[in-house]
């Protein structure tokens, strides 16, 4: 299957991650196999989108595989497919993740989750580009490009007899590091107003901006769930503070990145949690949507199931919630 994604372009310009973009140039022109290394949430999956689109295979499928989500006993039939009759539910032949990404690329995130067993039959995909199919005793010629990446010391699983020495050399022919965010300061405000933008546009609501001081204290804070971690802040003030006509001020960050310098501060000024911050919003869009939920949960950016059990839960005996 064709990949028809718009190509992603990485947002930043710290030098550290400028070099990154520059490797990845270099190594996608090529087939050579990729280790990505970094923290959860660091954008990992990310890098290795972007070496699949500036490559020449752009055009084929790209395939994400979460080693980690995979349940061990099926791991095997998932990547390397079955025939029918393999097992007692294979019920028909089943191609495997590998062959999916046919002429593309293929990426094992948490490749350090993978059983020693299925280990070996990696290695010997990548050796040979051949993979046996469960219930077969015809060997299949696949061509894939194999990125992969973990957040684990795979050197130590090596030494603790967790990881196959040969398959983490044969992988690491070029390790690339994606640098946590907090040694990214500088590329913080471009991804906030980045994530903002996108936010706005997933729930058709008006872009939110930051005060110079609450960027000062998105810079400040250490970030330990990264970027996934700073998106994820961007899509709930957008969601939370929708009614807001003002820019989201250091009062309107989670306490952990104000270092508890101060509580949240609803539409009125009046101190209140998030979660209090929450009801509040819900409040003043049934008032500006005079009681009409389908109008009052577009107004907030979610569905209208959600704001009836965000209603059930804020407002348990009250008119708002019946």
């Amino acid at each position: 299957m064709p990949n028809t994604r718009p190509p992603f372009q990485p947002i930043g310009n710290a030098p550290v991650f400028q070099q990154l973009l520059n490797t990845a140039q270099l190594v996608a022109a090529t087939r050579a196999s990729v280790l990505i290394l970094g923290e959860s949430g660091s954008g990992k999956e990310v890098l290795a989108r972007h070496i699949h689109d500036i490559s020449p295979v752009a055009h084929k499928p790209f395939v994400a595989v979460n080693c980690a989500a995979l349940p061990e006993n099926l791991v095997e039939s998932e990547l390397f497919g079955y025939k029918r009759g393999a097992f007692s539910h294979a019920s028909q032949d089943r191609e495997g993740l590998i062959r999916s990404a046919e002429g593309g690329t293929l990426f094992l995130d948490e490749i350090g989750e993978l059983p020693l067993t299925v280990q070996a039959k990696l290695l010997r995909f990548l050796e040979s580009g051949e993979i046996l199919p469960l219930g077969s005793d015809r060997a299949v010629n696949v061509s894939v490009r194999v990125l992969a990446a973990t957040n684990c010391q795979l050197e130590k699983m090596v030494k603790d007899g967790r990881f196959r020495a040969d398959l983490y050399y044969r992988l690491q022919v070029v390790p690339m590091e994606v640098m946590p965010l907090r040694e990214r300061g500088g590329d913080i405000a471009l991804l906030a107003e980045h994530f903002l933008r996108q936010a706005a546009q997933t729930h058709g609501l008006k872009p939110a901006t930051f005060t110079a001081e609450a960027l000062a204290a998105l810079k400040t804070y250490h970030w330990p769930g990264n970027i996934r971690e700073l998106k994820n802040l961007c899509e709930r003030l957008t969601i939370l503070c929708a009614l807001r006509s003002d820019p989201l001020d250091v009062d309107n960050l989670p306490a952990e990145i104000r270092g508890g310098k101060a509580r949240g501060v609803a539409l009125s000024g009046s101190p209140l949690s998030l979660e209090e911050q929450e009801k509040e919003m819900i409040s003043q869009a049934m008032e500006q949507a005079k009681g009409n939920k389908t109008h009052a949960a577009k107004l907030l950016g979610i569905t209208r199931y959600t704001l009836l059990y965000r209603l059930k839960k804020h407002f348990p005996d009250s008119a708002l919630e019946s």
